[in-house]
Formats: structure tokens, sequence, C-alpha cells
């Protein structure tokens, strides 16, 4: 009623168990409301769960029209089909159903959950509902917000249906980050100074572009280590840069944001940085040249508990995991957990719906957030803008989540009809 109020003609898909025991309930609904729902259930009615019995017999009593087929004519379709309960494939009868509803152009709902996307992992079956709209009941599910979850729900409703939970959270949902007026009595040494170390030859402009994101999220002070000799030692976009041999940093008393653009040359730097760094972002190729080092990864295992800040990408996980991307991908949570707690750390695994974890901590799943981030650079940018959040005072926890929503927002705020460029994020932050 909310999302299509005008339509007349509702097809409510009905699967074998207590969701389609709620597209019963619905079609009752309607049906004494002046609408003409029409259900097409499979299997034998016999054994529904109780609840959907009940709720079926309902709306037979009601009046509801039963059909085998799809109707031709429809304003709006109710995926009832499966929910949260066993993942099951969607094949035959219900596949033809599945495929209807994705290239229909109707709009679909679905009860709780998209069929045939996992509720807990956000991870789809080849074929699953592509709703516009998801009602999700009881409580909120993270597969909804991460993996194919945000695409295949649409627009996300929730009810809790007055029932508090009876259980801890196994995620949550990031929330805007605190904002604060920063002081009239302090200088730029109060905000922290960061140091991008990276920008192999061929590769300045990934530095650059942490170095960069680093000055605008609030960093005090921003020097660049490049790794590349023969790069410029001034940037002329932003002057404010101050450029060191990585040799001349102080890695212990600065935040060290390590790996961007690093190409091959950066490994020979992380026993240093690793040794050194209190606090430390490593992004991309220093992350690469751990997955295949095992004496980095013993050094990386043994740094101070809260002293680091892994953020991968699906295959730079797998990398670290040693595992396939898609693997990683069926259970992102999983994965981000994982790694933090074999290394002690926090993890921004990035993509659709990022994931941030950290031992002993309920992860985070973020909400903000394209496809318009999907282009070079803006990984980097992210890279960068944490170790901002983290020199000016946050914890690292924290400092990730607040930079990966900041990230996001601005993202999501983005106007223009142009693409979205990595130095676009970086002036918009």
């Amino acid at each position: 009623m909310a999302v299509a109020p005008h339509a007349k003609i509702i097809w409510i898909a009905c699967g074998p168990g207590n969701n389609g025991g709620d597209g019963y309930e619905a079609a009752h609904h309607l049906q004494r409301w002046g609408k003409i729902p029409i259900i097409t259930c499979w299997g034998d009615a016999t054994n529904l769960p109780v609840d959907a019995q009940v709720a079926r017999q309902r709306a037979l009593q009601a009046g509801v029209a039963f059909v085998n087929t799809i109707p031709d004519n429809c304003d709006l379709c109710i995926d009832a089909v499966f929910g949260i309960g066993r993942i099951r494939s969607l094949e035959g009868q219900y596949q033809q159903w599945v495929e209807r509803m994705n290239t229909g152009s109707i709009p679909v709902v679905a009860v709780d959950v998209p069929s045939g996307l996992n509720a807990d992992t956000g991870a789809g079956q080849s074929v699953h509902v592509k709703a516009q709209f998801t009602l999700s009941l009881l409580t909120l599910k993270p597969g909804l917000f991460t993996a194919e979850g945000r695409e295949a729900c649409g627009e996300i409703w929730f009810n809790s249906l007055g029932v508090a939970p009876s259980f801890a959270a196994s995620a949550l949902l990031s929330g805007t980050p605190q904002q604060f007026a920063r002081a009239h009595n302090t200088h730029k040494g109060s905000y922290g100074d960061v140091a991008v170390v990276g920008g192999g030859p061929g590769m300045t402009g990934a530095a650059l572009l942490a170095a960069r994101a680093a000055l605008h999220g609030g960093a005090g002070r921003v020097y660049v280590g490049m790794l590349d000799t023969n790069a410029m030692r001034l940037d002329l976009v932003q002057p404010e840069l101050m450029f060191r041999q990585p040799s001349e940093l102080q890695l212990e008393s600065i935040t060290v944001v390590a790996g961007c653009g690093g190409g091959d040359a950066i490994q020979v730097q992380l026993p240093d940085i690793l040794t050194r760094s209190s606090r430390l972002v490593l992004d991309a190729d220093a992350l690469n040249a751990i997955s295949h080092d095992s004496s980095l990864r013993k050094q990386l295992a043994a740094r101070g508990a809260g002293t680091t800040v892994l953020t991968p990408h699906p295959l730079e996980a797998a990398r670290l995991l040693q595992l396939t991307t898609q693997q990683v991908q069926t259970d992102r949570l999983d994965a981000a957990q994982s790694l933090a707690n074999e290394f002690a750390c926090t993890v921004v695994l990035k993509g659709s719906g990022t994931v941030i974890a950290a031992p002993d901590t309920v992860p985070h799943i973020n909400p903000t957030g394209n496809a318009r981030l999907a282009t070079a650079g803006t990984g980097d940018v992210l890279a960068g803008l944490i170790g901002a959040r983290w020199a000016s005072g946050d914890r690292a926890f924290s400092a990730a989540c607040n930079a990966v929503f900041h990230h996001g927002y601005v993202a999501d705020a983005w106007q223009a009809q142009t693409a979205l460029t990595a130095q676009d994020l970086v002036e918009a932050l």
C-alpha cells in the first residue's frame, strides 16, 4: 500500500515454508482491502508449517484466487518464496518465477529477504530475486547490506513487529560519524602527522591521492615518502604536502599509510615499517607483499594489538587468507573477522557493504557508497582518510568506521553527471 497504492492486481509467489505463509497472510488482507491478489504456489500444501497452513486457509476463505501459472497482467509482485531458512537452489517452477520477477516491468516487494539471497552473508545464488523493495521483519539481517544484498534488496523497510531481539547482534550498521569542532587554542601539531609511503615507478599518483586525502581529512601535517627516486618533490596541486625520503621519516611518532602504488619497491621498506610504526595503515601492494612473504607475515602478526589497520579489497583478502575471491565474497563478515583475529588488527574489507572488523568487537557494515567508487585511486583516498582520522585522535576501529562512512557518503552525495574520479573524491571531502 505504501509503494504501489494504485496497484490493483497483485501476484503473490508463495513458497513451501513460513515465508509463503507471509504471502498468504498478505493476500488475505489485500483481498479485504478491495485488491485482486493472485497466488501461485507449488508443492503439497499439507506439508506447510502450521502457521502457514492457517494463513493459507484464511486466504482461501477470503476468496483469494489460486492459479498454476504466472498472471499475464499484474501491477505488483510480492516475493514470498524463500526467507531466512535453509538455503535451497531455485530450480524448476521457482526459477521460472524468479526469472519473471527479474525481467518484468512491475515492482517487486520481497518479504524478509529476496529469495535466493543468504540473509547472513549476502551471497546470492546464481538465480535470486532482485527486488525494488524488501520488508525485513523482526530484525535486520546482515546479508541485506553487503555482498549482493544491497543490489538484490532495493529499498529496505523494517518492522520489528514489536518484538525485542533476545540475542546479541552479529553485526552493526555504521552510523554517521560524530563531528567535533576544533578548539581555538590548537595548532597543526594537535591533529597529528600522517606519512604516506608508496608511489613506485609509474604509480606515484596513488601516493599523492592518499596524501591529499589525509590532508583534506584533517591531518595536521602530511609527509610523502615516494619510492620512485625520480619522482617530483613538490605537488603543484597540493603544495602543503612535504616530501621526504622514506628513510628520513620518523615512523615511531606518526601515522603511516603504506602500500599505495608501492609496486615491488614497497617490499624492501616493509620490514622497517612493520618494526617501527606505532600506527600503521597497510593498503594495496603492501598487503600483496605480505601475503607472499612469510617473514613479513610473521612481523605483521607480531605487532601490538590495535596498532594496525588493513584495507584489502576481496582479492587482496583472499591472498592473505589463502582462499579464492569467491570464498571471501561468500562470507565477507567471516573473512574480515578471520583476518582481524589472525593479525590482532582492524580490517576494512572493501566492497559493496564494506565490512570493518576487529578482535572481540562486533563487526560493522557500512551503509554508504555506490558504484561511482569503482574507479582507480578511490581505495588510496580511503587509506589516506583512515590515516587522517587515526592521527587526529580516533581509535583505530572508530577511525576506520568513520572514514569508510565519510568516503561512501561523498560518493552518495555526488550530483555531477560525470564520473567520480579519485581526485574529485579528494576535493569533495
